[in-house]
């Protein structure tokens, strides 16, 4: 879909914050399925958790963002809309901790397409932190960022590094290059 945009990246790396000042701006964003899955399944005391069952987690994570896109395709289609992470950012864990996804599960992530254009966020130590929700270290938010960037281009799109920068500096660089 031509104006479905995924921002992306290892943790800690300024989605969510590039994500709020687009929304700020009028545009429709998606929140991060993943970070809502781990809220919910710490306070329901849930398995579901990167730490605990990170398979069931996985899978959660897909069942989450396939409904995300799904719902964002039905709700004013031609609209511009970012993605906080998109289904591959799924697959990509998936392949991060071993876990072979299904036939089945792959045909329904072939058909969510994004717009070829997909932003990437590099690591960025001085903004870095660990929370609830995210405990990865350095080296491991480091790995993500590039385990992320093979595998969209795996998949064919075309990985655009979003600068280290203010957020003004990163949202105006989206916006350049979605025009």
């Amino acid at each position: 879909m031509k104006n479905l945009f995924v921002i992306t990246g290892g943790p800690g790396a300024g989605k969510t914050t590039l994500l709020n000042a687009l929304s700020a701006n009028g545009y429709k964003t998606i929140p991060e399925a993943a970070r809502a899955i781990i809220s919910e399944e710490i306070e329901t005391n849930g398995d579901a958790l990167p730490w605990k069952n990170k398979q069931f987690y996985t899978d959660k994570m897909i069942a989450a963002s396939i409904l995300d896109y799904n719902r964002a395709t039905a709700s004013q289609p031609n609209e511009i809309c970012f993605f906080d992470r998109g289904i591959l950012d799924a697959v990509c864990y998936a392949d991060m901790i071993g876990y072979a996804l299904s036939t089945e599960t792959i045909e329904k992530m072939l058909n969510c397409p994004y717009n070829p254009k997909v932003f990437i966020l590099p690591p960025w130590k001085e903004i870095y932190q660990t929370d609830n929700e995210r405990k990865q270290d350095w080296q491991e938010a480091e790995h993500t960022y590039f385990q992320m960037k093979s595998t969209y281009e795996k998949y064919g799109y075309e990985v655009i590094n979003v600068p280290i920068g203010n957020i003004d500096e990163r949202k105006e660089f989206v916006l350049t290059q979605i025009k």
